[in-house]
């Protein structure tokens, strides 16, 4: 294993001039002899995607027999979600987790995953991102080739709904609204379709933005909504669920290369078992966590009280088909064969 390692930070990190960057300080649990690596991600430990990394660290250095030890840096301490990504294909850290819109920044067609409207149903989502479905095959294929990152799991992240400070029925209520978007294209195309104006801004950087005015609203699965306490800068939350996410979690390719058959064996048995975990705590909770938001004050706004869904999905599903439709649209028919 340490000839194995060594390999890697002799063509890997040093080659690029960065060090040992993905490995971390050692935990106070691990061992001397352990693989010592980095987990760098943008969420806070309270909401499940930030609570994963955590298990998922505990869950490999269980998996590994202490063989392998993780160290998460969670709250975008290690850098903003575009330069996380970055870092994980550059080897600075071992891990991370984006939205496929996210990875699409580092290979595009990733970024098809987030399509708003896409998939049927939760199950139909996890189906298409288990990464042995054809589709998650021959994207992280080409994710590896582009980017010297791996896919290695990929749990729901919750629906995601439209938070503003004024009840909003349908895209008509929206004109002339600044909307905060995740910064890559499709979600952007997303909010431009609902009908706002998109303001790409950094996750880190929303709570900021929302309570001076810089954006009228945000649009986040519920989870993230209550744990970033964001009922405190907005009062209403609309029901619009446009896209099912899944969180996308990654791992430089060359760390993966150079660990043994069994730390290998150990990672993707820990990456079965968070991604069942995470997926089952967000989709058990969605409901508790949007009553919640009512306690908190929030106005929640669904079908039942006027929200056009159609409305959305047909403005926003229109737009997409005008930008990506033809670049996607081989990748969208795979999608929607998965049964």
């Amino acid at each position: 294993m340490a000839g194995q390692f060594n390999s890697f930070t002799r063509r890997g990190a040093l080659a690029l001039g960065l060090g040992a960057g993905a490995l971390a300080m050692t935990p106070r649990w691990a061992s001397a002899q352990s693989l010592n690596l980095r987990y760098g991600h943008n969420n806070e430990p309270s909401s499940v995607a930030g609570a994963q990394a955590d298990w998922f660290a505990e869950a490999l250095g269980r998996h590994s027999g202490g063989d392998i030890a993780v160290q998460v840096f969670p709250s975008s301490q290690l850098g903003k979600l575009q330069e996380l990504a970055e870092a994980v294909s550059l080897g600075t850290i071992a891990f991370s987790h984006n939205t496929a819109g996210g990875i699409g920044s580092l290979y595009e067609p990733f970024g098809a995953l987030d399509t708003p409207y896409l998939y049927r149903d939760i199950d139909h989502l996890m189906k298409v991102m288990d990464i042995n479905s054809p589709v998650m095959q021959e994207l992280n294929q080409g994710l590896i080739e582009a980017a010297n990152v791996r896919v290695i799991y990929a749990h729901y992240f919750g629906r995601r709904n439209l938070t503003a400070n004024k009840a909003v029925y349908k895209p008509a209520d929206l004109a002339g609204e600044k909307i905060r978007s995740v910064p890559f294209p499709i979600y952007q195309t997303a909010i431009e379709g609902m009908g706002a104006a998109p303001v790409p801004v950094d996750w880190s950087e929303v709570p900021t933005a929302l309570a001076t005015g810089v954006v009228a609203g945000q649009e986040n699965p519920v989870n993230v909504i209550l744990n970033v306490k964001l009922y405190e800068v907005q009062s209403h939350l609309m029901l619009t669920g446009h896209m099912s996410n899944a969180e996308v979690v990654v791992m430089n390719e060359d760390v993966w290369q150079g660990l043994s058959d069994a730390q290998k064996q150990a990672v993707e048995a820990a990456s079965l078992e968070i991604r069942e975990r995470a997926t089952k705590a967000i989709e058990e909770n969605e409901e508790k966590e949007t009553a919640e938001l009512r306690e908190m004050g929030m106005t929640v706004i669904g079908p039942e009280d006027g929200l056009d869904i159609e409305a959305f999905r047909a403005s926003v599903s229109t737009l997409v088909d005008q930008r990506f439709g033809e670049k996607y649209g081989d990748l969208y028919e795979k999608i929607r064969a998965i049964a």
